[in-house]
């Protein structure tokens, strides 16, 4: 599979390129005089377009950055849940202490080495979902007989809960993007910015043509930190699995622990 970087690089040659094309076609069709004539008139159709785009694309990149943050948050904070979950089960009946602990173990190694891969296509695990959900009903079978168990209960209980708010947020990550309409606008008005500076009247040809492969590459620039920063989970800048890594070794050394 092609890493995000490399089809960036390739976009981005390929947009820079189409842009150049149109700039010659255009100065060789347009004679020099009659584009200087509308500079004026031009620069301030064109300035306003320009704070547009700014003002959309920076809405557009402090959401993903906040979905980036927040697919971290969650990760880290579900990874925190099936940890506890597993230790609270040594204070279970041996029964449902070997079954909630073989659950949550279960559950971590198939978030990691299943749903993870799936998740950069947008697909999840229906075994984790099944997994949550044989987690509440393991632990709500328990019947607690002191205040102690009692207490240990509730804590289970509200830990399976979070489990499953936080594993539903980072699905709804994984599932949802930039809405559709704001796509179009960064894409139209990118567009409309590169073909406007194609009218603007630059008596040194070369510089027109370097002026507008910059400006095409600065704009892909930031249409393609906006598309990685919409896919958390998936190309060269994904969330990692570190935390729920973590999870599985801190699981395995209380085995080892409890062993010895």
């Amino acid at each position: 599979m092609l890493s995000t970087a490399f089809l960036g690089g390739v976009v981005l040659l390929l947009v820079v390129a189409l842009a150049l094309a149109g700039l010659i076609l255009v100065q060789r069709r347009v004679p020099l005089v009659l584009r200087q004539s509308h500079n004026v008139a031009l620069g301030v159709v064109y300035g306003a377009i320009n704070v547009t785009f700014a003002v959309i694309a920076g809405f557009s990149a402090f959401l993903m950055l906040d979905k980036y943050t927040t697919a971290q948050d969650t990760v880290t904070r579900e990874a925190g849940d099936v940890t506890e979950i597993y230790r609270l089960a040594e204070q279970f009946p041996e029964t449902q202490r070997d079954q909630i602990q073989k659950l949550a173990k279960s559950y971590t190694q198939v978030v990691v080495e299943e749903e993870w891969p799936m998740m950069s296509d947008g697909q999840t695990s229906s075994r984790a979902d099944t997994l949550v959900n044989d987690l509440g009903r393991g632990i709500e079978d328990i019947e607690p007989s002191t205040g102690s168990e009692q207490a240990i209960y509730t804590q289970g209980l509200e830990r399976v809960h979070d489990l499953a708010e936080d594993r539903e947020l980072r699905l709804l990550n994984v599932r949802e993007g930039l809405p559709p309409i704001l796509w179009v606008v960064l894409i139209v008005l990118a567009a409309t910015i590169v073909v406007s500076t194609y009218f603007l009247g630059m008596g040194n040809t070369r510089l027109h043509r370097g002026a507008v492969a910059a400006l095409t590459a600065s704009l892909a620039f930031v249409i393609f930190t906006i598309v990685a920063l919409d896919n958390p989970f998936g190309g060269s800048f994904r969330v990692g699995a570190d935390s729920f890594e973590r999870a599985q070794s801190t699981m395995e050394g209380t085995i080892d622990q409890g062993a010895s």
